[in-house]
């Protein structure tokens, strides 16, 4: 069936077309794989530039089995590898993971963890049951 130039003036002034699907809630669309934690504690950061290494210190705001969420006052290209170093609060030993940059609003920057050995991944779970849930 033709379409209108009518209908195609609503359809680029931003109207809903009539045979589009209907949005879905934003809730059932971030529905995340892996449930965030509120947690807090310093991270640095560690990535190259051109032909040298800069470090840079951040804070983490948020944590999950998959990845950390960390505040940042630095420019980060979303799929950048980097390395992350923390000591997870309560332990002693000190972590270097990969990470890669998976999302950014502002200075927050969601970083997927790469590399966590599997006993990394079971101290991190046990962690994360003692902590407040916030998704």
């Amino acid at each position: 069936m033709p379409v209108s130039k009518d209908h195609q003036s609503k359809k680029s002034a931003g109207v809903a077309s009539p045979f589009a699907k209907p949005i879905q809630a934003s809730a059932d669309r971030r529905r995340r794989r892996f449930p965030r934690y509120r947690s807090d504690f310093p991270v640095a950061v560690t990535r190259l530039l051109e032909s040298d290494y800069k470090r840079s210190e951040g804070q983490c705001r948020d944590l999950s089995i998959a990845g950390i969420g960390v505040l940042l006052a630095e420019e980060l290209t979303m799929g950048a590898v980097l390395s992350l170093a923390f000591t997870l609060p309560g332990l002693t030993a000190g972590w270097e993971v990969r990470v890669v940059v998976r999302h950014r609003r502002g200075y927050h920057y969601g970083l997927e963890f790469l590399s966590l050995r599997s006993e990394q991944s079971e101290v991190l779970a046990d962690y994360l049951t003692k902590l407040e849930r916030v998704d």
